[in-house]
């Protein structure tokens, strides 16, 4: 085993009983600094975007919710001649005028 004062050495009860103390007591002595600057110009950019991104998408649901509600469906596209005929060649029913 190593010798006191040597490296390496474990202290004894009484020095770690004296550090122990001394750790406790400058605990009491931590500085505490509360500087209130008010908010941070980037902060406040932050924010505003933020809020604004925020009002812009519930605007937008809002909006979509309201069409859902309101606007008739949408109606369907007509089908076009050629495409009934090629419907019909492909049933096997013979298109009319041939």
């Amino acid at each position: 085993l190593a010798k006191e004062g040597e490296e390496g050495a474990v202290p004894g009860p009484d020095l770690v009983a004296a550090m122990a103390e001394q750790f406790a007591e400058s605990a009491n002595n931590v500085i505490i600094e509360e500087v209130n600057k008010g908010l941070n110009p980037g902060m406040i950019v932050l924010l505003v975007v933020a809020t604004t991104l925020l009002l812009f998408f519930v605007g937008n649901y809002a909006l979509y919710l309201y069409a859902q509600k309101t606007l008739p469906p949408k109606k369907k596209k007509p089908v076009s001649k050629k495409k009934l005929k090629r419907e019909k060649l492909k049933q096997g029913v013979s298109a009319p005028g041939e």
